[in-house]
């Protein structure tokens, strides 16, 4: 079988009229936005096909979207009869990952993001957030900057993305000074257009409430080994599983090692699945040189069609 890793994007990724073309040409994918529409109670199908951009990006209405769009995608390789060796999703994208591992279904997967953006953004209403991504300097570097930042207020990282992309998070105050510190070090530091301090203790208040109701979802032993942002690790019990998603919340997306992990197991082909090239773009910076790994976008008809004639 051929090692092929699919990743899932989170929120970042999104603009109008995603997932519209897959949407008319197949019925699986009509079943996914109209599940979400449903779940919801939002018209999410129709912001993700008409916008307005405004109110597509609001947490609420994004995180149901983009996870629509990347079960649309996901749902299309599927009918090709396409399966992953390994998966993982940045954030967000991680609920995407768990149903192409079959650890939920779609349904269950879209009503867990819905619930996640609405305790997110309560969270975010009640405790101002920032972040921004420092670019050009390593880990050790930015979690050095963050702990003497600390004394300005709540501020952590967020995302380990690339070996020099990392993206910190916390109160506005604390991440500025952060972004100025890291300036002086000839790093730049460009804010993040963000309504809250995702993966930060000011979310905190979010954890319980989300944890109670993944206790009320089916989740199964994973098909194929999913990789997860807490730990960059797998992890085969469903419980397990479960216990790290309330956790993934506030914790540091592990991305830079979870890609270097799935490089690791030999993937000879990485796909994102889902709307924009964030992940595509943070892997050829993260994958050495001469590697021979093949990576594919698949978002929409066109990309979908490109990736099954080379690889389906």
């Amino acid at each position: 079988m051929k090692k092929i890793a699919f990743l899932f994007p989170g929120q970042g990724s999104q603009k109008v009229g995603m997932g519209q073309d897959l949407c008319e040409a197949h019925n699986e994918v009509k079943a996914v936005f109209a599940a979400a529409d449903e779940v919801t109670g939002l018209p999410i199908s129709r912001l993700c096909f008409e916008g307005p951009i405004e109110t597509l990006t609001q947490t609420i209405n994004l995180q149901p979207a983009i996870t629509a769009v990347n079960l649309a995608c996901l749902a299309v390789l599927e009918k090709a009869a396409v399966a992953p060796y390994l998966c993982a999703g940045h954030s967000l994208g991680e609920y995407s990952a768990l149903c192409a591992a079959g650890v939920v279904s779609a349904g269950d997967c879209l009503k867990l993001v819905f619930k996640r953006g609405e305790l997110m953004h309560r969270e975010a209403t009640r405790n101002q957030g920032a972040m921004s991504a420092i670019v050009g300097l390593t880990i050790d570097q930015v979690e050095a900057i963050v702990a003497r930042a600390a004394s300005k207020g709540v501020v952590a990282v967020a995302n380990h993305n690339s070996a020099e992309q990392i993206v910190i998070t916390g109160a506005p105050e604390a991440v500025q000074a952060a972004g100025a510190a890291a300036a002086e070090q000839g790093a730049r530091a460009i804010p993040l257009a963000v309504s809250g301090a995702w993966h930060s203790p000011l979310i905190q208040g979010a954890e319980a409430a989300f944890e109670a109701f993944l206790k009320g979802i089916a989740f199964n032993a994973p098909k194929c080994p999913v990789i997860h942002n807490v730990t960059a690790d797998t992890a085969p019990d469903p419980q397990q599983i479960r216990t790290l998603m309330a956790r993934q919340l506030c914790s540091p997306v592990r991305w830079y090692d979870t890609m270097g992990k799935m490089a690791e197991a030999g993937t000879e082909v990485f796909v994102e699945i889902g709307p924009g090239r964030v992940l595509t773009g943070l892997l050829k910076k993260i994958l050495p040189a001469g590697h021979g790994a093949r990576t594919y976008n698949v978002y929409d008809l066109k990309t979908a069609e490109k990736f099954l004639q080379a690889e389906g």
